[in-house]
């Protein structure tokens, strides 16, 4: 398995980390088969979308905000629960293929770190 370090900016932030993750597939020796990516936060996700043009993932969290919005009287005392929300709505892993050593995606995909409580330094495990 492999450690991902990403330093995030912003209470919300899409991270692309597709390079990072697919130099730990190279690290780890994975030439063809799967990785699994996840994020061990309760407060942030993984996602895989478009990244040819920002203003998708500035859609998504517009309307991540419209569905969950910061304040909704939530009950858990740290202020956050908007983000544990999003984070459960995105999901904590995702599977990805490899193949030759590459990550087989679309040609406009890409997978983002999603941040909902930053900023903050933040792990993502990736393993075989």
């Amino acid at each position: 398995m492999k450690e991902l370090s990403v330093q995030t900016h912003a209470r919300t932030e899409f991270v692309d980390i597709t390079g990072a993750v697919e130099r730990a597939a190279h690290e780890l020796g994975v030439a063809d088969g799967a990785l699994t990516v996840f994020v061990p936060h309760t407060t942030a996700g993984v996602t895989i979308n478009e990244n040819a043009d920002p203003d998708v993932m500035a859609d998504v969290n517009a309307a991540l905000d419209r569905a969950v919005p910061w304040q909704a009287g939530y009950r858990h005392g740290e202020g956050n629960s908007a983000a544990h929300v999003k984070a459960s709505l995105l999901g904590a892993s995702v599977r990805l293929l490899v193949q030759s050593g590459r990550l087989r995606l679309g040609t406009w995909q890409a997978v983002y770190f999603c941040e909902f409580d930053g900023p903050r330094s933040r792990r993502v495990w990736v393993a075989a």
